[in-house]
């Protein structure tokens, strides 16, 4: 079995932009872990070189070999994963009578360093709706060895490596904005970024980008309006990175005057030509766009400074009066949870509305990480 999986094609998507080519996309590849069998198998396999084109007359494309940040992605590979998207919701329709085999003897790894309840178990969902199996660590901040003061460097350099050795793929939720890259640079089996601190979550700005898709029916001429807190949302960020490959987008920035879009989101839109307009008027921007996406200010992003949080909280809320000037085609969307604290951000009465997209949004989510777990382990 495991010679089999070795001579297996891989996906041929994009790298993360920063990263280096990697050829050893899953642990039985790798003769370390798999002994003298697989040895030889790697050694009646195309040589790494030849994979990656360097003796063939045409290049081979870049592959897949961690999901990091969402600007690794280009049309060509978005296309690609919101097609196998597609298939798996057919899929996991049917795995309720007879169960998906195609993940059947790999495991899982999630490592959440932050308290998560639907990333998680969207993932492990994933993946037992594909046959494959879970290890799972709900809260490992306080339940691992970062509870007895593990640093991000020795995750990476003993965590990483010692439960790449039980599983085939790890999912990574680290309260460190930059865990999930260096976790994926120590690792010879894949690394998915489930969030890191405010810095990115790519899985859920894929998930995004496929509502938008399925709601609306296009990408291209899309006005998306962010909502709340654009400074420490890695949501609001990622989207912003991956909505930026499609042509003749518009998006306003939405938020109270402490939790901004930073700049380096701007110069981003910037170079890649995207439009964006920063307003403090939320029924305004309502009225112009396909989109809305609402998200909660993160109390526990500003540490000590409450008097910062407290500026910031309910400013902004969705509710009938932003429904009222909603245009008609247009959906609301939400990473979820969507309780600020004390306060619903969106209020009870828009979840009647056809026009509310934030279940249907976080059902999406499943069929993007069980679209991502295949090619990342079985290839397309």
């Amino acid at each position: 079995m495991a010679a089999a999986r070795a001579t297996r094609p891989l996906p041929h998507l994009a790298l993360p932009s920063a990263a280096k080519p990697r050829v050893l996309l899953a642990p039985f590849r790798s003769p370390r872990r798999a002994g003298a069998a697989l040895a030889a198998a790697a050694a009646a396999a195309p040589s790494p070189q030849q994979q990656r084109g360097v003796a063939a007359a045409v290049p081979s494309p870049p592959r897949l070999g961690d999901v990091i940040e969402a600007q690794q992605f280009d049309r060509e590979a978005l296309n690609e994963i919101f097609e196998v998207a597609r298939e798996m919701e057919a899929v996991e329709r049917g795995s309720h009578g007879a169960p998906s085999r195609v993940l059947e003897g790999y495991l899982m790894a999630t490592l959440f360093y932050e308290p998560s309840t639907r990333t998680r178990l969207s993932f492990e969902a994933a993946m037992r709706r594909l046959g494959g199996e879970v290890l799972t660590t709900e809260n490992a901040r306080e339940f691992s060895s970062a509870a007895k003061g593990e640093t991000l460097e020795e995750t990476r350099k003993y965590t990483i490596r010692t439960v790449e050795g039980y599983s085939d793929i790890i999912v990574l939720r680290h309260f460190e904005s930059g865990a999930a890259r260096r976790a994926a640079d120590t690792a010879d089996i894949p690394v998915i970024n489930a969030g890191d601190g405010p810095g990115q979550h790519p899985t859920q700005a894929l998930l995004d980008v496929y509502t938008i898709k399925r709601e609306i029916g296009t990408l291209d001429g899309i006005k998306l309006g962010l909502v709340g807190d654009l400074a420490n949302g890695r949501t609001v960020r990622s989207l912003a990175y991956l909505i930026a490959k499609y042509q003749n987008i518009k998006i306003y920035f939405v938020s109270p005057e402490v939790v901004k879009m930073k700049d380096d989101i701007k110069d981003y839109l910037n170079s890649q030509g995207v439009e964006w307009e920063e307003s403090s008027d939320l029924l305004e921007v309502a009225s112009k766009c396909d989109v809305i996406y609402q998200t909660r200010i993160q109390k526990e992003r500003f540490g000590e400074r409450i008097d910062l949080y407290e500026a910031a909280r309910g400013k902004y809320i969705v509710d009938k009066k932003v429904l009222d000037v909603l245009p008609k085609h247009a959906v609301i969307m939400h990473p979820l949870p969507r309780l600020d604290e004390v306060q619903y951000i969106i209020t009870v009465d828009v979840d009647s509305d056809p026009r509310a997209a934030y279940f249907r949004q976080a059902k999406n989510g499943l069929y993007i990480r069980m679209a991502l777990l295949k090619l990342l382990l079985v290839g397309h």
